[in-house]
């Protein structure tokens, strides 16, 4: 997964593009070694005048073979911002995941009973 870090309206630190990096790790695991699929983050601050509310965004677009996933969140805290929009993303991909492999045993199900009904007298339903 190639990875792109964007900050808005903010300095990019060295400790904030870590952690970002780390929190990615459990997306990463998911997708595997896949160099197709690309995810781009942006973190920043909605507005530059005000000083309560919600004032930091992080968006997370992952994309690429046959994934597009897009999660936004605002929050008050910048950290707690990046740790909701990566599970968010992850809660994503992962239900996407199960049910494309619930699809490929699904269809499996159905051709092992379609062959089973083709040779009765082979020990099918008898």
């Amino acid at each position: 997964m190639i990875t792109q870090i964007k900050a808005t309206a903010i300095t990019m630190t060295p400790a904030i593009s870590e952690y970002v990096e780390k929190n990615l790790d459990k997306i990463r695991k998911l997708v595997g070694s896949d160099e197709s699929i690309k995810c781009d983050v942006e973190i920043g601050r909605t507005t530059a005048h005000h000083n309560k509310g919600d004032i930091f965004h992080a968006e997370i677009h992952i994309y690429g073979h046959k994934t597009d996933i897009y999660s936004r969140v605002e929050r008050s805290d910048l950290y707690i911002v990046i740790d909701e929009a990566v599970n968010d993303a992850f809660k994503s991909l992962n239900s996407k995941r199960k049910r494309y492999m619930t699809m490929v045993r699904k269809g499996g199900a159905k051709v092992k009973a379609m062959v089973r009904g083709m040779w009765p007298w082979k020990g099918g339903n008898e």
